[in-house]
């Protein structure tokens, strides 16, 4: 069974690449015998990631952009094919809002969100849908546990990945039976979007305390997820949402915004 879980000769797009679960999850499927197409603002960290996959003798190629700009995301889709000839896998992690009081939420901050979460998956995933197609492929949309819980402070983040969510079930529908579609829900990750969190032991105890598993997550945790949605051992899952998220059944951190 452990050889459903590889993924030779096949070729992974994932955004956001350059650090966090974006990194972990790129060279997880290095490991599981990926080549790579990494995109990320930073060209410095993508680089550090593209050498950790080289040395295990995986074949990369890098294009640094800014995932908001959906011209950029298409140049990533054809570069990746015209220095591979394919593409099998499309991890959409690039995401990320910001908590802000609603009244403080303006409409345009609504759309940014939803843009930034929603709308850079959607151009991926149809930029590379032809390609997908060739060979029968899958992409994994990273969500966040927020999109299904309620806290204040999270309308636009929710709110835009929960869309994404329902979205990754939609595209299932419309990709099938040749591509799968499905979406990690991720909790309370340490990486630097929590650093307020690694770094106030009050917060983190806090966070630790009111998650049932009693730890945050890493990043390698979901990339494991990412893993399994990618291979071969996922190929009877297509349009489901995976938690990944120490057992959340409500957030873990009192945002501590009082009452209007």
């Amino acid at each position: 069974m452990l050889e459903r879980f590889r993924l030779d000769g096949q070729v992974a797009l994932v955004t956001g690449a350059g650090r966090g679960i974006g990194a972990a999850s790129a060279l997880g499927l290095a490991e599981a015998g990926a080549d790579l197409v990494l995109t990320a603002r930073t060209a410095e960290q993508l680089d550090e990631v593209a050498a950790a996959a080289i040395a295990m003798g995986r074949r990369v190629v890098t294009l640094p952009g800014d995932a908001n700009d959906l011209d950029h995301l298409a140049a990533v889709v054809q570069h990746g094919v015209d220095a591979f000839g394919r593409l099998d896998v499309v991890v959409n992690n690039v995401g990320g809002t910001m908590p802000r009081q609603f009244l403080d939420t303006t409409p345009g901050y609504l759309e940014r969100a939803f843009h930034f979460n929603v709308t850079t998956a959607f151009a991926v995933t149809k930029a590379a849908t032809p390609h997908l197609l060739e060979h029968g492929g899958s992409v994994v949309n990273i969500s966040s546990a927020i999109g299904r819980l309620r806290d204040r402070g999270m309308v636009a983040y929710g709110t835009a990945k929960a869309a994404m969510t329902h979205m990754t079930r939609l595209l299932a529908a419309d990709l099938a039976p040749k591509v799968r579609v499905n979406a990690i829900a991720v909790g309370s990750t340490a990486t630097s979007a929590l650093q307020i969190v690694l770094e106030t032991p009050e917060i983190h105890d806090e966070m630790v305390r009111r998650t049932p598993l009693r730890r945050l997550g890493t990043p390698d945790d979901i990339a494991l997820g990412v893993v399994y949605l990618a291979s071969p051992a996922a190929s009877w899952v297509t349009g489901k949402l995976l938690e990944i998220d120490g057992g959340l059944e409500e957030p873990n951190l009192e945002m501590g915004l009082p009452d209007l």
